[in-house]
Parts: structure tokens; C-alpha cells; sequence
């Protein structure tokens, strides 16, 4: 036996240290090896490259209202309406993403303040299944819509999705119009409904209440468009600009009003809220 095997055994009677497996998180941007923490209190932004990582529904309500705020109740609606089946069972589906997320379906919503300006906030979750558009996710922003109005307050969303829910099919289109009709019931009472775009907001989302909005604001980097890139450079066969489809690019050509670092959204969306709010005529 070798002097290494020798020392190795002896040490094979020592406990491990236990160490996390998430202490780590490689940054998609730069590729850096990040303390997670570090990562996370820095509300999940890379300190060095700046790119903006994708956060859920919990999170932005933590960083964005005040203290207090409540999260609404989330719509009853028929589950696997087409009784649609691939691989596995479309309930089987939600309840796999229900067992992994916090909340029942990828928009949710919470009645509070921001800065003191009260708002309804609605979030929307990739991580629930791509953050795809069905029946709860259209009635659970008409009900949102609708308690603006109550509440005579704005309506802000941030958008992650994929799209349509495929496993609806003509259920989940259904929710473009539906959305639009609660955002035209928001401009007729004058109060504002603000879209925040994140990373990503593509297909149905993008051609409905993505980009309806009194105001539209993107996180940088933000991945926001309808059809794919590649399906848009195979149809009309030209290689497309570079940054195509991303926040700066479609804020340089005036699809979106501005581009704000996450650090920034509270305020910027504060002094939105106020300025937008309807004002009393003396």
C-alpha cells in the first residue's frame, strides 16, 4: 500500500463538511461563479456584468410594495377543460408546477403600495409552466383589472412568458381579447396600467396586454418579442441585427418607453403611479 492510500484511509474515519449545493450560482451573462447570497441580496442582478436574473412572483412583491401589502385570491376555473394529454396529463402538469411554485398558476396579484402610492401588482412567473397564458391566468388579470378599479388605483404588470398555453388551445387565445377589454375599462375609469417587461415576454403575452400598456418599461437584457428569432430569419431568409428582439434594441426603435436596472424599478414606478394617477379638478 502506498503512503497516499495509507493517509487517505486514515482520513476516511473524518465527517465531511456539509456544504450547500446551492452556495454557487454561475452567472448566463458572464459566466462568473457567484456567492448566491451575494447574488440574491443584490436582488438577484450579477454585480459584475449587471446581468438580471430571472425572480418569482414572491420576490418582486417583496421588493416592490411596502410593508403590508396582501396578495388577492387566485380565480376558480376549469382545470384541463379539453382533458388535452402528451406525454403526461395536463393536470397531472399543474400539479407537479403547483408542488413546485408557491402560488396556484403563473399570474399572481397583491393589493398594496409603493412609496405610499397604492396599486394592485400583478406578477407573472416563468418558472409555473413557462409563464403561459390559460383561463386562470386571463381571468386572474380581469379580476385584477377589476379591483384597480374598486380601489380606484393603477394596475402594474410584470410579464415572463412563453405564450398561449398550448394545452388549452383555443381557451388560452381566448384570454387576448378578454385582457384587452378589462385594460380598455382601466383607461375609461383614467387610471394607468403599467407593463414592466421581463426576461422573457414572447407570443400570445407580447400580441395581448404585453404591450397595451400607458407606459411600457423593460428590465435590461429583457429577451421581449412574438415568433422566435430563428423563425423570423428562416422566413425571410436575412440574418437579423444583433441585440434583436432584446430591451435596449426595441427601446432604440420605439417599442419600449425605457430600459430601468431592477435597483431603479420602485422609484421609476412610484413617480409613474403619481404622475399617472387621476387628479381631482378644484
Amino acid at each position: 500500500m502506498s503512503w497516499l492510500s495509507k493517509v487517505r484511509n486514515s482520513l476516511g474515519n473524518l465527517k465531511k463538511r456539509d456544504t450547500p449545493d446551492n452556495l454557487w450560482t454561475k452567472c448566463p451573462g458572464c459566466g462568473e461563479m457567484l456567492f448566491t447570497k451575494e447574488f440574491e441580496d443584490n436582488l438577484s442582478v450579477c454585480p459584475r456584468c449587471q446581468y438580471h436574473g430571472r425572480i418569482g412572483a414572491q420576490q418582486r412583491f417583496d421588493q416592490l410594495l411596502d410593508a403590508g401589502y396582501g396578495i388577492l385570491s387566485a380565480p376558480r376555473v376549469p382545470e384541463n377543460p379539453l382533458n388535452f394529454r402528451d406525454s403526461k396529463k395536463y393536470s397531472d402538469r399543474l400539479k407537479a408546477a403547483r408542488a413546485a411554485n408557491p402560488y396556484p398558476d403563473a399570474l399572481t396579484n397583491a393589493l398594496g403600495t409603493i412609496e405610499g402610492r397604492k396599486v394592485v401588482l400583478g406578477v407573472q412567473d416563468f418558472a409555473f409552466m413557462g409563464g403561459s397564458m390559460g383561463m386562470a391566468v386571463g381571468e386572474a388579470f380581469v379580476e385584477a383589472a377589476e379591483r384597480a378599479i374598486a380601489e380606484n388605483c393603477g394596475y402594474v404588470i410584470f410579464t415572463a412568458a412563453g405564450g398561449a398555453r398550448m394545452q388549452e388551445g383555443i381557451l388560452s387565445l381566448m384570454q387576448m381579447p378578454k385582457a384587452t377589454v378589462a385594460i380598455r375599462r382601466l383607461a375609461r375609469a383614467g387610471l394607468p396600467y403599467i407593463v414592466v417587461l421581463t426576461d422573457p415576454t414572447t407570443g400570445g403575452v407580447t400580441a395581448s396586454y404585453a404591450m397595451l400598456g400607458d407606459v411600457h418599461i423593460a428590465e435590461p437584457g429583457a429577451l421581449i418579442g412574438f415568433a422566435g428569432q430563428r423563425v423570423i430569419q428562416d422566413t425571410i431568409r436575412e440574418k437579423l441585427p444583433d441585440g434583436f428582439q432584446r430591451a435596449e434594441y426595441l427601446h432604440a426603435h420605439g417599442m419600449v418607453d425605457m430600459v430601468v436596472h431592477r435597483k431603479d424599478l420602485k422609484g421609476t414606478l412610484a413617480s409613474l403611479l403619481e404622475y399617472l394617477e387621476r387628479k381631482e379638478v378644484a
